[in-house]
């Protein structure tokens, strides 16, 4: 074999090696679209999904942690508009929480949409997951997955704890960097509280959703205490523990990978009601 030749095997294997994490990633973004599809077609509804991973930088090794962000807010608003009201939406939620005014703006969302919502948690949805998740309709969950407290959090700091410093403390050995923390996390709690108390008092007793905003958002546990599914339903909440094979398939195609990827996805056209969809009706 010449050296011109041996130069193009080459250029051929640096560019085959360049190319396929690309080419894999593209596959798996058409795996996960043809499961999307299939699920939509055999619920009948707009499927979207709001999925985190930590995800290494290939280069450096550092951990890159995913949260709910403005970018998820917003591409979560385009899909249910992009849903007629009609059509039921089933989300499918596995993320450690983020940014309350994004995961606010979802639920809100979630809650004002018309047809039926189901969020499908096949592992975790903490905090902002789980504020989402209360904004549903139902919640199915995996026998072994888990909600979380929505307690605000300061910084490094529970909202819930600072205060306890002003209650243990003489106000007099207390700075005034603490009492200004502690004057924005005695609103963060309020608004919080607030927001939880609306969302479920659409689908429960205004006092019963007032005690339950009181246990997930005062700091009655840490922000990671696991709330299984028992758990759930002793607070009032509608949990099943049906989830579709589909949704199992699909968090198989999201890796662990050295690619940052979507973590929203759905089929962006417009969705139309079919026969088999019915409007939800409120419930007494």
């Amino acid at each position: 074999m010449g050296k011109h030749h041996m130069d193009v095997f080459w250029w051929i294997i640096f560019v085959a090696f360049t190319l396929q994490p690309i080419i894999r990633q593209k596959m798996l973004e058409a795996a996960r679209l043809r499961l999307i599809a299939r699920l939509e077609r055999k619920r009948g509804s707009r499927v979207i999904t709001l999925i985190h991973r930590q995800e290494t930088m290939g280069f450096l090794g550092f951990p890159i942690f995913r949260y709910i962000d403005i970018d998820d807010s917003e591409a979560i608003l385009r899909a249910i508009k992009l849903t007629d009201p009609d059509v039921p939406i089933d989300m499918i939620l596995h993320t450690p929480g983020g940014l309350v005014l994004a995961a606010a703006q979802i639920a809100s969302a979630i809650s004002r949409h018309k047809a039926r919502v189901t969020v499908f948690v096949p592992h975790y949805a903490m905090s902002g997951g789980t504020l989402i998740a209360l904004a549903a309709d139902e919640i199915a969950m995996d026998d072994n997955a888990v909600l979380g407290p929505v307690d605000p959090q300061l910084g490094q700091h529970a909202a819930a704890s600072i205060l306890k410093v002003l209650r243990r403390k003489p106000i007099q050995e207390i700075d005034d960097q603490t009492l200004i923390l502690a004057d924005l996390a005695e609103k963060a709690l309020l608004q919080v509280k607030a927001t939880v108390t609306r969302l479920l008092g659409e689908r429960m007793g205004e006092e019963q959703a007032e005690k339950t905003a009181e246990l997930l958002s005062s700091g009655t546990w840490t922000h990671d205490y696991p709330i299984m599914v028992d758990a759930a339903r002793e607070l009032g909440l509608t949990v099943k523990t049906e989830i579709p094979m589909e949704i199992y398939k699909l968090m198989a195609l999201f890796p662990q990978s050295q690619q940052r990827r979507p973590s929203v996805e759905y089929i962006p056209t417009p969705h139309e009601p079919s026969p088999r969809n019915e409007p939800k009706t409120s419930q007494q």
